[in-house]
């Protein structure tokens, strides 16, 4: 079976993409990553790209007049490179439609809860806030909304009587780094089924 190729988009650290690629290099995950997109000319991630020697570019919105023309570049850089699965890690953008339909049922997003609980920004914030006892990760596939794709696996964590966002974090972030290489191998191995809103383990 041939390596799937990865394209990972990510806006900040890239602490999820270097999970992956050590995951790929301890022989635990059949993939490669093709291509790391970042919308920040800043972010940490693109550093980590190039010390691993993997192609990398900067696609920043504010050079293209509407956020379809915007898409359409990252998509064209995606196909360039063979990309079979679109990872986000940490992208800080909602994508549109437009998107999700050029790459259908193969855009992959991890998200700090456990959804549908605490959609969107500040999750653990949301969390704490409203006294919930448990938390965690979600891998869901991306559709047109936001964070209500069809989940793919999902892992809880304990909320601690003195969490604060950090510790909360630092936690989950842990869970992150473990899970989302496994969901990413299970789609490489061709052993995730897509019916309806279930995503079944075959």
């Amino acid at each position: 079976m041939s390596e799937t190729i990865l394209g990972i988009l990510a806006s900040g650290r890239g602490s999820n993409m270097q999970a992956i690629c050590n995951s790929i290099d301890a022989g635990k995950l059949h993939a490669k990553v093709g291509l790391v997109i970042s919308d920040k000319a800043n972010a940490k991630v693109l550093e980590h790209a190039m010390a691993k020697g993997i192609p990398c570019i900067c696609i920043e919105r504010k050079n293209f007049a509407s956020k379809q023309d915007f898409e359409a570049a990252i998509a064209k850089e995606l196909t360039l490179y063979n990309v079979k699965l679109v990872v986000l890690a940490g992208f800080m953008r909602i994508l549109s439609s437009f998107f999700v339909n050029l790459f259908p049922g193969s855009i992959m997003n991890i998200h700090p809860s456990l959804l549908p609980a605490f959609p969107g920004l500040d999750a653990h914030e949301q969390a704490l806030a409203y006294g919930a006892k448990v938390s965690g990760c979600t891998i869901h596939f991306v559709d047109e909304g936001m964070d209500t794709g069809p989940i793919i696996m999902q892992q809880a964590v304990p909320i601690l009587v003195d969490d604060t966002v950090d510790t909360l974090a630092q936690r989950i972030l842990a869970v992150e780094h473990e899970l989302y290489p496994q969901a990413i191998g299970l789609y490489c191995d061709q052993r995730l089924s897509l019916e309806g809103r279930n995503v079944k383990i075959i």
